[in-house]
């Protein structure tokens, strides 16, 4: 009996190193793993930056013995450093996407009221009826401020081969003040050729045959249209400017400066034409001064 007992305790003093052996390696691959994963958040959070775990280097490896518990426990600190920091990282990721998401909605928002503020400009309008075409001998009330590159020397096809030429039609119809006609090709010229750079041209030099056809409301929906569909366009400044005109032709004066203001705002190098007949515009639409 005596024997036996001793036999047990040797084995039990034998088993006790195994087992901290067995828990050691456990921890220490919970720590790389751990140091894996934090490394890849750090990169999705800072990914210019040069930032390591603040956590001590892994304990040299001892034999098993007396300080085979201090090991253990340097581990499980290490082990709880990094589930921290793990967890502080992950709170700013959210953090930034929460911030990133708001941003887009404010964004959108000020997309939709801006819209919205300028469909309330334009309200809807019968078709409009067929109106004679105005002979040349009527005066031209307002200078012109188009200025197209040089048409070609011959006469437009009846099928305009690229943009430019359709372009180029229907502005030879509208400076005849052939209005009604020049109407109908540019709308021809962008249905045919719905991209490019001429596109601008076309819509904004439509919208001007609508307003020098004593038709405000109709270019006021084609000019909002080509400015807000292609702000980058190189007729979008232009077109807010004839939208504020059209505007101060329907009596709606308060519209027609807040136009101007955009106008001011968005294009503060626009055309030294448009800019020389800013001031007179602001004058006629009743604005006050800046």
């Amino acid at each position: 009996m005596r024997l036996h007992l001793i036999g047990l305790i040797l084995l039990a003093g034998i088993g006790a190193p195994a087992l901290g052996q067995e828990r050691q390696p456990s921890v220490e691959r919970r720590v790389d793993r751990l140091e894996q994963q934090l490394r890849a958040v750090q990169r999705r959070v800072f990914p210019n930056g040069n930032v390591e775990p603040e956590v001590g280097e892994p304990a040299a490896p001892g034999p098993a013995g007396p300080g085979a518990g201090d090991a253990l426990t340097s581990l499980t600190q290490r082990v709880d450093a990094l589930e921290t920091q793990l967890r502080g990282l992950t709170g700013q990721i959210e953090e930034n996407g929460h911030r990133t998401r708001q941003l887009e909605e404010q964004v959108a928002r000020l997309r939709t009221e801006l819209t919205a503020r300028l469909d309330r400009l334009d309200p809807p309008a019968p078709a409009p009826a067929p109106v004679p075409v105005i002979t040349p001998d009527e005066p031209d009330t307002e200078p012109p401020v188009e200025t197209p590159p040089e048409p070609a020397p011959a006469a437009a096809p009846s099928v305009p081969g690229t943009a430019e030429e359709a372009y180029n039609a229907g502005y030879r119809l509208w400076e005849r003040r052939q209005y009604a006609e020049a109407q109908a090709a540019l709308e021809a010229a962008a249905t045919r050729y719905p991209s490019g750079r001429w596109l601008s041209w076309t819509r904004n030099l439509q919208g001007r045959a609508y307003l020098d056809d004593a038709k405000p409301a109709t270019a006021a929906r084609i000019l909002l249209a080509n400015y807000q569909d292609n702000p980058q366009g190189e007729r979008a400044a232009d077109s807010l400017y004839y939208l504020g005109e059209a505007l101060t032709r329907l009596n709606r004066r308060t519209e027609a400066c807040r136009v101007y203001d955009e106008l001011d705002r968005v294009f503060p190098a626009m055309r030294d034409a448009l800019r020389r007949l800013l001031p007179a515009a602001r004058r006629t639409a009743r604005c006050s001064s800046q």
